[in-house]
């Protein structure tokens, strides 16, 4: 039968006041040698009817009762420890008030403080021990944990999972000889991360858990490493970054994921400019509910502007960047941000211009475009086109016309030599911005190049995941093809970074970092599954239209400048001929009439680094797609 909590109250209280009745009398008899004599037995007495009632009024006043007794920790019993000492000053103060003598031993107003906090906060601790073997005596069934790292967050960790009926914690491994043999919460050091194997081969230990949020991530992934090579399933708790609490709970572990292995020092962020460029003012984000626009939208939200005008074509995109900035916990974390959502087209002047006169944006950060490789490649040439290009025109001419002080342009690693429609746009919309700027003072036009981010939507990281959920097997283009990663928050931290450092017309380029093997990115992503290589096999597929085997930061033609950010440099582009918006704007007023072949010989002749690949063969998959889609236009 469960008690509610009025009741649970009422009975802390009166074993409280029991407790405080016995630790009074047991201070006479143990003054005395257990032999108490009558005539202080009547003092014992007539005290106790005033003493016990006041110290209870104390305890109230210190809020004990507010706590839950499975739960009790050594917070709790200094609480009390603090509570009974000034219960005890309270009642030598009563009796000094009296100006008599009351007969009570001076001794006993020292022994009843020890005996009452020893009672009190013991009888604590003996329940809370009672609840967590009971729990864990009924939960035959939990899983052995083994946690990889004896620091603070290993200890949290331990209190947390022993109040779990999931979870039971078998041993702690760290790198550190100073803590082997040691233990925490009952719980033993049992050595150095090298001997996982041999203790798992005389445990029952399914899980590792890797408790070591405060170290880099080459030390996360060689934990990894090693429990999977043990035979463990991986798990681990977020980093510092995340734990806002300080306070590690069951809920907070989760799988490890490429983002912790793949992941780089944190982004050092000038707050303070920051701050004082996006506080309180109207900032507009395009494509602002994709993967990279919707984070540079919080990540904005972390610098208290006035309002922040989310413009996005896909109103499921938009609906979704709204509700979460609705929501109650966005709104706990970040406070209530005025929004403004607009469904719009960013080849639509009217529409732009419209968005613009209504909410005046200081700062215009530009992510809206077609991305997707193979997709822009085929067929979509054209659309491609006057997303990348044609988009970023119409909204940079009116940040233009409204007098926006900054317009930051998102752009990729793609752009340099392009062998494909995407970055040749991309790198076409970087040229458009150049241009302008030359032509205009008042807005400053930043462009910002980086590779491709953990979890975003087209990436590789969530196709595998897909791919290894249904059982394999898991296909990449070609064993040798490279790419830059980096998370998705770190990419807009940077852009943030950027756009607060550019004086206009630098293309900066990100550091991405060293680049990564698709075929190696699939492999651990198959071993953190818990598979081997040949119960999960790769596909090799062949490269698809338009697809590199690696990406460059800088063009043939560009070099670099170093800037006071040790993550960002400035690309030193060729400059753009005089005439160029005028030739470019009577071409993008045919483009959409035209073939995917002349769309790519007109980028050539604006680009001159892009360089269209003829192309693969295409693959068996492909040519019956092909050949499917030909039959069904003869059969019209």
């Amino acid at each position: 039968m469960r008690i509610g909590v009025r009741s649970r109250t009422l009975l802390a209280f009166g074993h409280d006041a029991v407790a405080a009745a016995l630790a009074w009398c047991a201070a006479f008899w143990l003054r005395f040698n257990l032999e108490l004599p009558d005539a202080y037995f009547s003092v014992m007495v007539e005290a106790l009817i005033w003493v016990v009632p006041l110290q209870a009024a104390v305890f109230c006043t210190f809020g004990l009762y507010r706590g839950i007794w499975r739960y009790a920790s050594v917070a709790d019993v200094q609480r009390i420890v603090f509570a009974v000492i000034v219960a005890a000053m309270a009642v030598a103060m009563v009796l000094l008030l009296q100006g008599r003598p009351t007969g009570v031993p001076r001794s006993v107003l020292i022994l009843d403080p020890l005996l009452l906090a020893v009672a009190m906060g013991g009888s604590r601790m003996l329940y809370r021990i009672w609840r967590e073997r009971r729990t864990a005596g009924r939960n035959g069934s939990a899983r052995s944990v083994f946690i990889l790292g004896a620091g603070d967050t290993a200890a949290n960790l331990i209190k947390e999972l022993e109040r779990s009926r999931e979870w039971r914690v078998a041993g702690l491994f760290d790198d550190n000889p100073e803590r082997h043999g040691r233990s925490i919460h009952g719980v033993a050091v049992l050595g150095s991360l090298d001997t996982l194997r041999a203790a798992k081969a005389r445990s029952a230990a399914t899980h590792a858990i890797i408790a070591m949020p405060s170290s880099g991530h080459g030390a996360r992934r060689h934990a990894a490493d090693l429990a999977v090579d043990a035979g463990l399933k991986v798990l681990t708790v977020p980093s510092f970054d995340d734990l806002v609490s300080g306070k590690v709970t069951v809920s907070q572990i989760r799988e490890v994921e490429l983002d912790d292995l793949l992941g780089r020092d944190p982004v050092v962020l000038d707050s303070a400019g920051l701050s004082s460029w996006l506080a309180e003012r109207v900032v507009m984000v395009t494509g602002a509910g994709g993967s990279i626009g919707s984070e540079l939208c919080r990540q904005i939200a972390r610098f208290k502007p006035r309002c922040i005008v989310m413009f996005e074509m896909s109103e499921f995109a938009l609906y979704q960047i709204e509700q979460e900035f609705r929501g109650a916990e966005f709104q706990r974390d970040y406070g209530n941000i005025a929004i403004a959502t607009v469904a719009g087209d960013v080849r639509s002047p009217t529409r732009v211009a419209q968005t613009f006169a209504r909410y005046r944006p200081t700062v215009v950060v530009h992510a809206a475009a077609y991305k997707h490789v193979p997709l822009m490649e085929v067929d979509n040439c054209a659309e491609a086109v006057l997303n990348n290009v044609l988009g970023t025109w119409s909204v940079a001419r009116a940040a233009i016309a409204a007098g926006v002080e900054k317009f930051v342009l998102i752009s990729t690693d793609k752009a340099v030599n392009p062998t494909n429609v995407m970055g040749a746009t991309k790198r076409l919309a970087e040229m458009v911005c150049e241009r302008l700027q030359g032509s205009n003072a008042a807005t400053r036009f930043v462009m910002v190049r980086f590779g491709n981010v953990l979890g975003s939507a087209g990436s590789v990281i969530p196709k595998f995941r897909a791919q290894i959920a249904a059982g394999g097997p898991v296909t990449v283009t070609d064993p040798q093809i490279t790419r830059f990663f980096m998370s998705i928050p770190e990419a807009a931290q940077l852009v943030l970074q950027a756009g607060l450092m550019g004086r206009g017309g630098e293309i900066f380029v990100l550091d991405m970092g060293e680049p990564v093997r698709i075929s190696e990115l699939a492999r651990e992503m198959i071993r953190l599954s818990g598979f081997s290589d040949d119960e999960m096999r790769i596909v090799y597929t062949g490269l698809r239209p338009g697809e590199k085997l690696f990406e460059e930061p800088l063009s043939d033609d560009e070099h670099s400048l170093l800037t006071p950010h040790p993550k960002l440099r400035i690309a030193q582009a060729r400059q753009t001929p005089g005439d160029f918006l005028q030739r470019l704007d009577d071409w993008l007023q045919q483009a959409h009439a035209q073939s995917d072949d002349l769309i790519k010989q007109r980028l050539a002749a604006f680009v001159p680094e892009y360089q269209a690949q003829s192309g693969p063969p295409p693959s068996p998959a492909q040519e019956r797609s092909a050949s499917a889609v030909s039959a069904v236009l003869a059969g019209r």
